[in-house]
């Protein structure tokens, strides 16, 4: 009989120091930690979904250092030192929502939610980036988040109201 070789490989950990929603944070993790489960599992920020685990749905999409990334393909390691923007971090601290959630909410550009916080999260990025975008162009950047609810119309709405109350 054959004994197997180690199938479970060990792994090391690693000190992770990030700035979170504008604040210092630091964690020992496994180095095979994936960035999404540092945020929900070691920092519990729970509003960062995870909902393919392939980097299919875009339910994880966070910003780091500026850009929207789908935090279920960023190993944690390797966005040591990064500046994260998560959901939670969108809302004043007063409670007042960001006008793109305030407009996902007005348009009713959600149903059950699970996709929302990583389209609003991509929507942001998109309206940084290209301020004009056309509806088709909303249309295509949206590509990478998945919502099996709101058949799109709605969020696309929520996004051009988002767009124009942040550049007001």
């Amino acid at each position: 009989m054959c004994s197997p070789a180690n199938i479970f490989l060990e792994t090391e950990t690693m000190l992770v120091q990030l700035t979170v929603n504008g604040k210092p944070v630091q964690a020992d993790v496994p180095d095979n930690t994936l960035l999404v489960q540092m945020i929900r599992d070691t920092l519990h920020l729970t509003g960062t979904h995870v909902g393919c685990d392939t980097s299919q749905c875009g339910a994880c999409t966070v910003m780091m250092n500026g850009n929207a990334v789908k935090s279920c393909s960023v190993l944690a390691a390797s966005a040591n030192g990064a500046d994260i923007g998560t959901i939670e971090g969108l809302a004043q601290q007063d409670g007042t929502l960001h006008p793109m959630q305030a407009a996902f909410k007005e348009c009713h550009g959600l149903q059950c939610g699970y996709c929302t916080p990583g389209m609003v999260m991509s929507s942001i990025d998109l309206v940084n980036k290209n301020p004009d975008a056309s509806e088709q162009e909303i249309r295509d950047s949206l590509e990478g988040n998945i919502c099996r609810c709101t058949g799109y119309q709605n969020i696309v709405r929520a996004v051009q109201t988002g767009r124009d109350a942040m550049m007001a």
